[in-house]
């Protein structure tokens, strides 16, 4: 759309720092989400538009300066995604005691710095070649090309965070009402449950992934909550307490649905997930080494007629840096590995396949991207499988009896898991530019630098979110604990491997489910239906609490809701795109704000627990009023988003 010859000034001071700050505020965000709701989302688009609303306070700022700050923005939050999604799991199996800004650091730079660099053989072959969609990519060049929106823009996202931040502050900080609404009773000798969670940043992650989605992740929680739970329960004595006061009297059937959840039922989601993990990449392989032998075709012909045969917007970092990076790489994985391991014969191979793991797993999330976007890329799948046949290989080599073997596995995994979700979010982002008229080298730049920067603050973000709430899996960890979904699931799977203890009963049946679940998405397919079952979907909605699947599944019904009104009224094509725009920023800031506020609370937390306090402030003498203020404030934040989102004009 632009002249390819036309050079616009793209990397310049304000927008390098600009990009930086949007990078690490972004990244820890996106941290405490995903740690939170085992979800996380793209940043692109608010990171496009909070961008031009920063840069029209200059005299002189382009397009492609906008979509340079948002590169580097985006990739501080995909790195983010990386880290929680496994790092954690080192604290939860107890071989970290907290977490080492050294480590977390060199594991998450040098993850997301080879996810920078896998791609870059890639962007001819599946954005020029393939032509992939990339949705995201597209949406984000569509915002920026039209830039005058910029101000409204930013004033949506800015009072949707600050609504997201009172929220938060009225359920967490003072305890006006809760952050769950739960029932649960006994039937006999089962359990009927309800919950929800009362988060605005979930809804908005429902409205965000769009119904298919949602419906899925619902659909799996019902699935484990309302049939795999009360079997269980129906089938067992109903357990008593064995300690304090209540010793002897039978426990409550909230305590005991989440004791069933905690130690079988949520293996149906990890057997799921490791099925469906495998799956994604056998079902692309051909596209995937397609992709690779374009890419360094096209490599090959550049070398042969010279770099001035390119023209700008096809100008990438020069391949010969590309593989010196990605050789030299394996001193410091090496090195990595050699300090937790301590034994050569393993860290050498573990290296390796470190190494090769990391492009071919940055491939499929490059390429995965391009078909679904990147909120909906299946990372923690093609995670899971990385663990499980790494933790596989420890076993051979290292046996039953080695001490640091789970923690290895998830190191692999760690890396990997960096790498993959860098790559998905920067294909995404050089779509954009592709079609904005940017220059490749230039974005590749700003990746290496928002991926930098991210790095080198989340060791202390994650540090602060577990002295403030814990994460479920430890033992003693209170009820606000974060649920680590991702991460629970890397630390079971690899002790389990070693440990031998996995109940492998439930695995497999976790499997047979998503082999139904994968045949009924290949018979949608033939059907050219336009609903799909996309199997990872259907088993994180397993392994999640159904707490956070239901306001998950009612921002899908807003988007539903949304779509079906532009539907009847036959809306314009262009205003049906302007109120999804708006629909998408006004989410948007309410999961900043609630995320933003959720690690600033962290700090009187831990202060509070030096005087044995806790927070909130003054929860449990509203009882059942502030269950239902709670309930009434989120269905008001639902109508509030419903009415933004339809929304058709910009002002």
């Amino acid at each position: 759309m632009n002249d390819a010859q036309k050079a616009l000034a793209e990397i310049t001071i304000k927008a390098v720092i600009l990009g930086v700050l949007l990078s690490i505020i972004l990244a820890g965000a996106n941290a405490y989400l995903g740690l939170f709701a085992g979800m996380t989302v793209s940043a692109s688009i608010p990171a496009a538009v909070l961008s031009m609303g920063i840069l029209r306070f200059f005299k002189q700022s382009n397009v492609l300066e906008n979509n340079i700050v948002q590169t580097a923005a985006s990739a501080g939050e995909s790195l983010s995604a990386g880290v929680i999604f496994t790092l954690p799991a080192l604290v939860i199996l107890g071989f970290w005691k907290d977490f080492s800004y050294l480590w977390v650091t060199i594991i998450a730079g040098f993850g997301g710095l080879l996810g920078v660099f896998f791609t870059i053989p890639l962007r001819r072959a599946l954005i020029v070649e393939d032509k992939l969609q990339y949705p995201e990519g597209i949406a984000t060049a569509e915002v920026l090309e039209t830039g005058q929106e910029g101000g409204a823009g930013v004033r949506r996202i800015a009072l949707a965070a600050v609504a997201g931040a009172l929220f938060k502050i009225g359920a967490k900080g003072i305890g006006l009402w809760p952050e769950t609404f739960e029932k649960a009773c006994r039937v006999k000798n089962s359990i009927a449950y309800f919950g929800s969670n009362l988060s605005p940043a979930l809804l908005s992650v429902g409205y965000i992934v769009g119904v298919n989605i949602a419906v899925l992740i619902f659909l799996g929680g019902v699935l484990n909550w309302y049939i795999a739970i009360p079997i269980c329960a129906s089938l067992n004595d109903w357990p008593l307490h064995t300690e304090g006061s209540l010793a002897g009297q039978a426990i409550s059937a909230g305590e005991y649905a989440y004791e069933i959840w905690s130690s079988k039922t949520r293996y149906l989601g990890v057997g799921g997930m490791l099925l469906g993990g495998l799956w994604t990449i056998f079902s692309m392989r051909k596209s995937l080494f397609g992709g690779i032998v374009s890419g360094l075709k096209a490599y090959r012909k550049v070398k042969e007629e010279g770099e001035d045969s390119v023209p700008r917007t096809e100008k990438d970092m020069p391949m010969k840096w590309v593989l010196v990076f990605i050789v030299v790489s394996l001193v410091p994985l090496f090195l990595v590995y050699q300090y937790f391991v301590k034994d050569v014969t393993v860290s050498l191979p573990m290296a390796f396949v470190m190494l090769v793991a990391g492009f071919v797993f940055s491939a499929v999330a490059g390429y995965m991207a391009g078909l679904v976007g990147s909120s909906n890329n299946p990372i923690s799948g093609v995670t899971i499988a990385t663990v499980t046949v790494s933790a596989l290989l420890l076993l051979l080599m290292m046996g039953t009896d080695a001490v640091n073997g789970p923690a290895a596995a998830i190191i692999i995994g760690g890396v990997v898991c960096c790498a993959a979700a860098i790559a998905g979010d920067n294909m995404q982002d050089l779509k954009a530019g592709h079609i904005l008229g940017a220059t490749p080298w230039r974005q590749q730049v700003m990746q290496i630098i928002g991926t930098i920067s991210a790095a080198l603050v989340l060791a202390p973000v994650l540090m602060l979110l577990y002295k403030a709430y814990g994460f479920r899996g430890e033992p003693g960890v209170g009820p606000d604990a974060l649920s680590a979904v991702q991460a629970n699931l890397m630390a079971s799977v690899s002790r389990g491997v070693f440990k031998g203890d996995l109940p492998w009963s439930y695995v497999f049946a976790g499997m047979g489910i998503a082999a139904f679940v994968i045949l009924l998405d290949e018979y949608l397919k033939q059907k050219e239906s336009t609903f799909r079952t996309p199997v990872l979907a259907v088993t994180i909605g397993i392994y999640l609490p159904l707490e956070l699947a239901v306001p998950i599944v009612l921002g899908g019904a807003v988007n539903y809701a949304v779509t079906r009104f532009h539907t009847r009224r036959k809306t314009l094509i262009e205003d049906v795109e302007t109120s999804n725009r708006n629909g998408l920023l006004f989410a948007s800031g309410l999961i900043t704000g609630e995320a933003l506020i959720g690690i600033l609370l962290a700090i009187p937390i831990i202060i509070l627990k030096q005087y044995d306090r806790t927070m909130p402030l003054i929860y449990g003498s509203m009882g059942l009023l502030g269950e239902l203020i709670g309930v009434a404030l989120i269905l008001v934040v639902t109508y509030w988003l419903y009415c933004t989102a339809r929304v058709q004009r910009e002002g």
